[in-house]
């Protein structure tokens, strides 16, 4: 049962973020994948490695990633929910797996090696929310909701890929996974009242999120101010840096009072 006034406006925020995604998305028609989507502006080739930077630049999430993993399922530094310790495992192995996805599909962009950037990253997103409801909200409901939200996650990246063999791309459904959690997280990260000393590491996250997809729509630009690396290839390593600044948050915080 939620407490104070302060979490039952979160969860009515939370409603209506959700309702307002689907509403706005789902208004519209099927939303297929832009080819110009795989048109990076750095396509330079080196050492025999096409589209380079972008491809190597996904080594700071096996790294961060592989850390991570060891942390929680071997040294056992890290300040978690040690009955939940799935969830923080999925998060890292993830972000180690969004390195061999990306760069995968890095190394020839097209719909179908875009299936394997972005299924890694339904469960990293999706091992992220649940951890977030479970240190704020209640633990159970977390670890309830965390094989239905991998699920969910992993169907709406093979509707997509469906829907795209088919000739009637719709990206919706995978939008709304990405990008509600994002929503719903800050919102509860203000209303909510955490088991653990600090939240630092969670807007730090956010930042890193937000500054990736800046990079993201930028890429071009960057690339032309900067002459040697694009925004891509940028945007790979502030997403990295955000999850290694949240690895490092949960070595360093202790459990609330």
């Amino acid at each position: 049962m939620l407490k104070g006034s302060r979490e039952k406006l979160g969860a009515v925020l939370i409603a209506v973020a959700g309702l307002l995604g689907v509403i706005v998305l789902f208004a519209q028609g099927a939303i297929p994948q832009d080819t110009a989507y795989h048109d990076f502006k750095d396509q330079r080739t080196i050492m025999g490695v096409p589209n380079f930077w972008n491809v190597l630049s996904n080594l700071p999430f096996l790294i961060v990633g592989a850390i991570g993993f060891y942390k929680v399922t071997i040294s056992d530094r890290l300040k978690i929910i040690i009955n939940f310790r799935i969830a923080y495992g999925l998060l890292f192995a993830g972000t180690a797996l969004v390195s061999l996805g990306s760069g995968y599909y890095h190394l020839w962009p097209n719909n179908e090696t875009l299936v394997w950037d972005r299924l890694p990253m339904t469960f990293a997103f999706m091992a992220l929310f649940s951890i977030v409801i479970s240190e704020y909200i209640f633990v159970d409901l977390g670890r309830r909701l965390f094989v239905p939200l991998v699920i969910v996650g992993v169907a709406s990246v093979a509707y997509w890929h469906v829907t795209e063999l088919r000739g009637e791309g719709d990206l919706r459904f995978y939008a709304l996974v990405q990008f509600f959690p994002m929503l719903a997280i800050p919102i509860i990260l203000l209303t909510f009242r955490s088991m653990f000393t600090t939240a630092s590491g969670y807007w730090w996250l956010f930042v890193a999120y937000l500054a990736a997809k800046l990079l993201e729509h930028f890429d071009g630009e960057v690339y032309s101010l900067l002459g040697f690396i694009s925004g891509h290839s940028l945007k790979h390593v502030a997403a990295a840096l955000g999850v290694y600044v949240l690895m490092v948050s949960y070595q360093r915080r202790i459990g609330a009072e």
